[in-house]
């Protein structure tokens, strides 16, 4: 007697071997539960990340604008058409924001001291120049550069 293993409507017929390179619904569902785990962490991951990277560049970004302020005061100063005397905080004005950077703002502190340079007296401008600005995780920072300039050449 002759047996067939055609059915009809049914296909070829499927081997044990052939199942087993299928993903079950079991294996599936424990993929998505395994990527689901993993993925936010990772995803924190880079954007803290990120935010690592752009700290130190906006941190030099304002080092950069107070020490460009600090020359703009100290060139005053030997300047013979402004001199030590034009050294005042009306003669620079805050800045917020700055024009060339918009992310940060500048401010220019003059004090008059003595020699000691903490009481006041005469001969000895405390300049302090402050760069704020707003990170990436929203935290306002800022950064302070200072200098003395005498009146005595």
């Amino acid at each position: 007697m002759y047996t067939s293993n055609i059915q009809l409507g049914a296909g070829p017929p499927v081997s044990r071997l052939d199942r087993r390179r299928a993903f079950t619904l079991i294996e599936t569902i424990a993929a998505v539960v395994v990527l689901a785990i993993a993925i936010p962490p990772l995803l924190l991951t880079a954007r803290r990340a990120t935010i690592d990277s752009v700290t130190p560049i906006m941190f030099s970004r304002a080092r950069w604008l107070a020490v460009e302020k600090l020359e703009d005061v100290i060139g005053d100063r030997h300047s013979p058409q402004r001199g030590y005397d034009y050294l005042s905080s009306g003669n620079y004005p805050a800045e917020d924001p700055v024009t060339s950077d918009p992310g940060f703002s500048r401010s220019v502190q003059l004090s008059e001291t003595g020699a000691d340079l903490q009481t006041p007296g005469t001969g000895y401008m405390t300049v302090t120049v402050t760069v704020s600005w707003t990170d990436a995780t929203a935290t306002v920072r800022s950064l302070q550069i200072g200098t003395v300039l005498t009146e005595y050449e």
